[in-house]
């Protein structure tokens, strides 16, 4: 574990600190309701509507753990020219995220994930259906030279570009070469890529989770030291300076370029109430402590922390600052 006051340290540059991402931009969409009885039609549950929660989700949810956390932060990215494109704008822009790199492409269907919750006032709501509204952005289309016009501006202030591809066409593995131009060789460029880590050459660091490494490898990967090699392997292949192997509740293993490796045990009780978009949590916090001068160490511990919390709450979450001050200076219960 670094120093600890080391660690608070970073955290209280993150405010003034800039940062972008480009990626997937997506919508969580809650649909919640209190069950009223069965179907006489069917046998499903029928729901008394309540409300709809709109959340940022996919490369939009790190965004808003960045802004949770108090940086500044520039969105780079492409919604539909659609309801749920206007819902995520204005959520980020709630979330006082600078949207002004948000391409909006005629025709797009903006990806949005429908969850449908039910339960009552004194019962959690439980999820009982989900439909997801996915399009791919054709990669010749004429939207693509409008996102990279957008780049110059949105990254010129950024001490890192975190990437997030979620396999909806937004990100390219040429614009790697696009950012590195617009940041220099002292900006950081961090990945996180679902289907295609392996092209994304000339990133600084990427956070594969286990399936993911293991699909790059094309192996399954079952003891510690498997797992650090693997990591070191696509490091290797992508040229960086790091690969940040996530295991879920065995915590994670850091392959640097030094050839080291170390193990980070999980943080917390290893409990968890729900997973759902903790891999853009460790993406957000890691890139924010590059950012903020931190070492690959540093961040992955950091990062460590910050998926122990996000994974104890309900749905698509973030981690605010003050909460990951408290849990590094030992103050979270």
């Amino acid at each position: 574990m670094p120093d600890r006051q080391r660690l608070l340290d970073i955290i209280d540059r993150f405010q003034a600190t800039s940062v972008a991402l480009i990626g997937d931009l997506v919508l969580d969409r809650f649909i919640l309701g209190t069950p009223k009885r069965i179907s006489r039609e069917a046998p499903v549950i029928i729901l008394h509507h309540e409300g709809q929660c709109d959340i940022p989700g996919g490369g939009a949810n790190a965004l808003a753990n960045l802004a949770a956390l108090g940086l500044r932060v520039t969105a780079v990215g492409a919604v539909g020219d659609d309801e749920p494109g206007h819902a995520l704008r204005t959520a980020l822009d709630e979330r006082r995220v600078d949207t002004g790199g948000v391409l909006v492409v005629p025709g797009y269907r903006t990806p949005t994930k429908v969850r449908v919750l039910g339960g009552g006032a004194s019962s959690l709501r439980h999820q009982v259906a989900r439909y997801d509204i996915e399009d791919e952005l054709d990669a010749d289309g004429a939207w693509q030279s409008g996102l990279e016009e957008r780049l110059p501006a949105a990254l010129n202030s950024a001490a890192a570009v975190a990437i997030s591809d979620y396999g909806y066409g937004c990100v390219q593995p040429g614009l790697v070469g696009a950012i590195r131009d617009t940041i220099g060789p002292d900006g950081w460029i961090t990945l996180d890529s679902r289907y295609r880590i392996g092209d994304f050459a000339g990133v600084d660091g990427a956070t594969p989770n286990l399936e993911e490494l293991e699909a790059a490898l094309g192996r399954r990967l079952c003891t510690d030291d498997e797992i650090a090699a693997a990591a070191d392997r696509l490091r290797t292949t992508l040229g960086a300076r790091f690969v940040l192997a996530t295991r879920g509740s065995a915590g994670m293993t850091l392959a640097a370029a030094d050839r080291t490796t170390d193990r980070i045990p999980v943080f917390g009780s290893g409990e968890v109430a729900d997973v759902t978009g903790a891999g853009d949590t460790v993406l957000a916090v890691l890139t924010a402590a590059l950012a903020a001068g931190a070492s690959p160490i540093e961040g992955a511990h950091l990062a460590n922390i910050a998926a122990g919390l996000v994974v104890m709450k309900l749905g698509t979450a973030t981690v605010s600052i003050d909460e990951l001050r408290a849990a590094v200076a030992g103050d979270h219960g």
